[in-house]
């Protein structure tokens, strides 16, 4: 009988799972905006808090903190909206560019019995679709923009309401110290790996920009913001970002400088990525590596880039939640990347 129960529990407790995700999906273009303000939220306390330090009073401080955020953003669009022009303006250079390569490739796909590759890529890169991706491209950029001030707004009150949380937790649950103690350290850990993780990324979009403007690659400032924020997202999100300046670098430059930006990358983050930011880290996350990598499907499926941005992060909350539990620790250790001794 108790088998019985313990096998109905978990079959209850894997569809209330299948029924949260489905209906966070269904959600989504409100959960988004409040993932986004918790990420902001948690990289702007430490600034906050340095601060107030320094006297600055704390309305104050979260008003300066927001002001560097929304400069920031300002100045990615200002960059982007001159990218579309540059783009606009070379676009008949980049026709030529590719034609130019499919003209040079079109013997070895050939030889290798591959002829539509190049029907297939004269569609998908013809000024017609690129004019067409643009637009595209624009019209999500001013949704995003429209989300943008939601999640300044949500930041503004999560920012407001952070310096009592502690005390309301303690106020809520007073016979749970150990418990608070436990999930507080553990987002400290989050706290620090999001603010590490930000760094090396700040620090991989510098250096992929001085390769670019090395190189001579147009639009060096762009990648650079693009390989930055790819770099939150584990394993994948570096190659990701390396595709559009090798491909420019191809058609615009030459086959050496596209050899030339695709090592500059894989330098640039395998140096910063499993040299510095392991040592920088100073513990290792517990998650196993085929975790992380289904985390990303999920998590992108459910929020798209932002769910894959912060997949580590929310499925590192996940994890702590069924440590908390003896029922579901054992599917914790599952997810874990050390066998406990």
């Amino acid at each position: 009988m108790v088998s019985k129960n313990k096998g109905l529990s978990w079959l209850v407790g894997m569809a209330s799972v299948i029924i949260i995700l489905t209906a966070l999906k269904i959600a989504e273009s409100i959960v988004v905006p409040i993932l986004l303000a918790i990420f902001i939220s948690i990289l702007s306390v430490p600034f906050i808090r340095l601060m107030e330090r320094h006297s600055v009073p704390s309305w104050l401080a979260i008003m300066l903190m927001l002001s560097i955020w929304v400069a920031l953003l300002m100045l990615f669009f200002l960059m982007l909206s001159n990218s579309v022009e540059v783009f606009s303006n070379n676009l008949p250079d980049y026709a030529n560019g590719v034609n130019d390569l499919l003209v040079e490739l079109s013997p070895l796909f050939k030889y290798w019995s591959f002829p539509f590759f190049e029907p297939t890529l004269k569609e998908h890169f013809s000024p017609e679709s690129i004019i067409q991706f643009m637009a595209e491209a624009l019209a999500g950029i001013g949704v995003f923009l429209m989300n943008t001030f939601l999640v300044l707004f949500i930041t503004i009150f999560l920012l407001m309401e952070e310096s009592t949380l502690t005390r309301k937790f303690h106020a809520a649950w007073p016979n749970s110290e150990y418990k608070l103690h436990a999930i507080s350290e553990y987002f400290k850990q989050v706290n620090k790996y999001i603010l590490i993780k930000t760094v090396v990324s700040f620090m991989t979009g510098v250096l992929v920009t001085l390769l670019l403007m090395f190189l001579d690659i147009d639009f060096p400032y762009l990648w650079g913001v693009l390989a930055m924020l790819m770099n939150y997202i584990p394993n994948i999100g570096s190659l990701v970002s390396a595709v559009p300046p090798v491909f420019l670098a191809l058609i615009n430059v030459g086959l050496f400088d596209a050899f030339m930006v695709m090592s500059g990358f894989i330098v640039i983050n395998v140096v910063l990525g499993n040299l510095i930011e392991p040592r920088l880290m100073g513990f290792k996350f517990g998650l196993s590596p085929l975790v992380v990598f289904l985390s990303i499907m999920i998590w992108g499926w459910m929020f798209g880039p932002v769910g894959m941005i912060l997949s580590i992060p929310l499925t590192m909350v996940v994890q702590i939640a069924l440590f908390q539990k003896e029922d579901t620790r054992a599917i914790a250790v599952l997810l874990g990347n050390k066998v406990p001794e």
